[in-house]
Formats: structure tokens, C-alpha cells, sequence
């Protein structure tokens, strides 16, 4: 249903250092660093047939998070939200709501991790069980 998502940065540099090992755990490699004819960086996340992107906003004003907004990441395993969550904490993240990990519901059951990005946006780290 998703080609992309794209996050703004108020710090593009620092954005990129916690992407790049957020993200990494989940397989991504290097962005691909793009100037818009405006002169405004943006950085392309590809991975697994999905583009994750963070922009300085073009229209100048500051990047701020979405309120009521996340950004679920699919992720293979139990251990890999918990990696993924660590990660982002390290990395200059916020751990938010409850510690990582099982949460049983009428979907089914499912192992969650929710950070926010140092830019504020919030962010879920997804594996359902089968």
C-alpha cells in the first residue's frame, strides 16, 4: 500500500546518525543523500521494497512531529524490536509507553518497542506473532 514515508528534520546530520544505526538493525544500508533544487537535503532509506526518508522542510519552518502519528517498522523477530528499541535509545531516542515486548490484543499477539526520534516523531517496532 506504502511506496514512502517521509519524516523532517530539524538536524539532517543527526537525524542521520540515528537512522543509520536504527535502521540498520533492520537491514537498510546507507541513504541515498539527495539536494533539492531548493538546496535542502533529504536522505532516502531503501530497503526491502519500501523508501524511508527524512527532509529538511522546504518550506523553512521548523520540523515538528505528528501528534496522534506513528511510524511502524516490520520487524523479523521478538529480538530485533528489542535491538531495535535499544538502538534508538542509544542513539538519542526517547523510550516511550510500556518497555518492549509482548502485548496480547483482539489482532493477535504482537512484541512492540515505541521510541521518538530526536526530532519527536514517534516510532513502533513491529513483530506479530504467528
Amino acid at each position: 500500500m506504502l511506496n514512502h514515508v517521509m519524516l523532517g528534520s530539524n538536524d539532517i546530520e543527526r537525524s542521520k546518525r540515528f537512522y543509520d544505526a536504527v535502521l540498520g538493525v533492520l537491514g537498510a544500508g546507507e541513504p541515498v543523500r539527495n539536494v533539492a533544487a531548493t538546496g535542502h537535503v533529504r536522505l532516502f532509506y531503501r530497503h526491502d521494497g519500501s523508501t524511508f526518508g527524512l527532509s529538511q522542510p522546504i518550506n523553512n519552518e521548523p520540523a515538528a512531529a505528528a501528534n496522534g502519528g506513528t511510524i511502524g517498522f516490520r520487524c523479523n523477530s521478538a529480538a530485533q524490536v528489542k535491538a531495535f528499541h535499544d538502538v534508538a535509545v542509544a542513539h538519542g531516542g526517547e523510550s516511550i509507553e510500556d518497555a518492549p515486548g509482548l502485548r496480547s490484543g483482539p489482532a493477535g499477539d504482537v512484541h512492540l518497542g515505541y521510541v521518538r526520534d530526536p526530532d519527536g516523531h514517534k516510532l513502533c517496532a513491529i513483530f506479530r506473532v504467528k
